[in-house]
């Protein structure tokens, strides 16, 4: 299917697809990728589910403006995109920065969340060392380019198993990064490490929510989401195995069935 396109306030274009009818479910990419990571979901889910994935600005084929792209800007650029498509509610997921992202949502949109998916994510804020990786991160990109941020990041964003038994998926992931604008990866570079902690918000989400995390993860670790499931009030963990940061595009069987068991529960 063709993207669709949205013009919002002059600055950016945020380009989306949708595949599917029934419930909306929305998921929200991983940095550095786009909304190419989420294939087999959509593949899996387009059947029953309404499934829409953007771009975030500056990934993919969305524009990038003179900005720090803040949690709160990318989940402005959600609920803005749902308001152009007159959807009220969803299932809202996100991987890593996705889940960053759908924290902000969340805070500012509750009542616009159905059910909650947070894969490979965590709800602490960066470490001073942390965000001063960050920012030296955002220098190299836009210094040496979104080829140099594909050489460093591709390594750590997929498991072990992946990186020596599964050449294909760590070209894809190269291939994505690839298409990030150097100014798109340091606006959100610098955007992530200006992010504050989200454990406050746990004990107060009320939706049903699933997390899901590689046992292979060394971004954000299964003892990460371990705490966030021990926070968020009747919350269901899936641990997959063989994955790493990546586990929906790693173990994209495993991914789906914990994430069609899940959805079918809420019918």
């Amino acid at each position: 299917m063709e993207p669709r396109v949205k013009q919002r306030t002059g600055k950016v274009d945020i380009a989306w697809e949708e595949a599917g009818r029934g419930a909306a479910v929305v998921l929200l990419h991983a940095f550095p990728l786009n909304r190419k990571m989420w294939a087999p979901q959509v593949e899996a889910l387009a059947g029953r589910y309404r499934v829409i994935t953007p771009d975030f600005r500056g990934h993919g084929e969305s524009g990038v403006a003179d900005e720090d792209s803040t949690m709160e800007r990318l989940a402005e650029d959600v609920g803005g995109l749902l308001d152009h498509l007159r959807i009220e509610r969803v299932v809202l997921g996100g991987l890593s920065m996705g889940g960053y992202v759908a924290f902000a949502f969340l805070r500012r949109w509750p009542e616009r969340v159905a059910a909650l998916v947070l894969a490979d994510t965590r709800a602490s804020a960066d470490t001073e060392e942390g965000r001063k990786g960050r920012h030296e991160t955002a220098a190299v990109a836009e210094r040496e380019g979104s080829a140099a941020i594909a050489e460093m990041m591709a390594p750590k964003l997929l498991g072990q198993t992946t990186l020596e038994g599964k050449p294909e998926v760590v070209a894809a992931v190269r291939e994505m990064i690839l298409e990030a604008s150097p100014g798109g990866i340091a606006a959100a570079l610098r955007g992530m490490a200006a992010r504050t902690a989200s454990f406050d918000l746990l004990p107060r989400i009320t939706c049903p929510t699933l997390i899901l995390v590689g046992e292979q993860d060394g971004l954000t670790p299964p003892a990460d989401s371990e705490a966030m499931a021990k926070a968020v009030p009747g919350s269901t963990l899936v641990r997959i195995p063989e994955a790493g940061h990546l586990s929906n595009l790693e173990q994209p069987e495993k991914f789906n069935s914990a994430l069609q068991s899940f959805l079918s529960s809420l019918d």
